[in-house]
């Protein structure tokens, strides 16, 4: 399974703005030396593995915030405040439609095809709930759906509203899809 290398392009320029570019160059330059894949360019539509994404964001995880790797739910979101923002490259996504319903039913399975070459989302809107499912998915890693659940919490409430997210299934876990389900508030 490959994401596109936006999402580590967004990352990047998100740690940057965090960090710093000298503390950003001396991380990828030790990251590099412990995986040759981190010496090549990885431009915005360059197929990037998922694991080496996951490598990435576990060593930044190590390295700018003490191991807590609940900095993925952090990670999804960052990323979507800056590809759904009015000056992002997914912008047009946050324009296709004015409706809560068909923006979670038919633009969020959209945005998932747009990162990810395999898995399939179905998003269902129903009781002020959003119901989000990814199947056909090898990546069992709790984290990976952390940062998942994240990028779609964010898009929801730049769409204008905020939500409590929860996982009710897990790929990591032993079931057979992530299934997530995120209860609109007033924003």
């Amino acid at each position: 399974m490959n994401a596109k290398g936006i999402a580590y392009i967004v990352t990047k320029s998100n740690m940057i703005a965090a960090f710093g570019e000298e503390r950003w160059s001396a991380f990828m330059e030790k990251l590099a030396g412990k995986d040759s894949y981190f010496s090549t360019v990885i431009l915005t539509i360059t197929p990037m593995p998922v694991e080496k994404l996951i490598i990435c964001f576990d060593e930044m995880c190590a390295e700018f915030f003490n191991n807590d790797k609940m900095q993925y739910t952090y990670f999804g979101k960052a990323g979507a405040k800056a590809v759904l923002s009015p000056t992002g490259p997914y912008r047009s996504f946050m324009q296709m439609t004015n409706d809560m319903k068909q923006f979670i039913e038919t633009v969020l399975p959209k945005v998932w095809s747009s990162y990810f070459d395999s898995g399939v989302a179905v998003a269902k809107f129903e009781n002020n709930v959003a119901h989000i499912k990814i199947t056909g998915l090898e990546i069992k890693y709790t984290y990976f759906e952390y940062l998942v659940m994240g990028y779609f919490q964010q898009a929801i409430k730049m769409f204008g509203k905020k939500s409590s997210a929860k996982r009710i299934r897990s790929l990591a876990a032993g079931d057979k899809d992530m299934y997530f389900q995120y209860a609109l508030k007033d924003s």
